[in-house]
């Protein structure tokens, strides 16, 4: 199934684009997103390891399964002063 991965700004300084697309198998969670773009991607992995997955607006768990053309956000969180 094909999963669309929308990363934030601090995020797609290390990616090859902000928007990217998986091919992953059916039942896949958000944790295989992480893991997938580990591996494709290693240089994401350090900021990865902060960064919030969020679907349809909502934050949820890297446990959540995914379904066919979902796209999730991958943020980072933000403080200010």
């Amino acid at each position: 199934m094909i999963v669309r991965i929308r990363l934030g700004s601090t995020l797609a300084r290390f990616a090859p684009a902000p928007l990217l697309s998986l091919d992953l198998p059916d039942g896949a969670t958000v944790e295989d997103v992480y893991a997938s773009l580990t591996d494709a991607t290693p240089e994401l992995a350090p900021a990865l390891a902060s960064a919030l997955p969020v679907l349809g607006g909502v934050h949820v768990e890297r446990s959540r399964t995914l379904a066919p053309g979902e796209e999730i956000a991958l943020l980072t969180p933000v403080a200010g002063g």
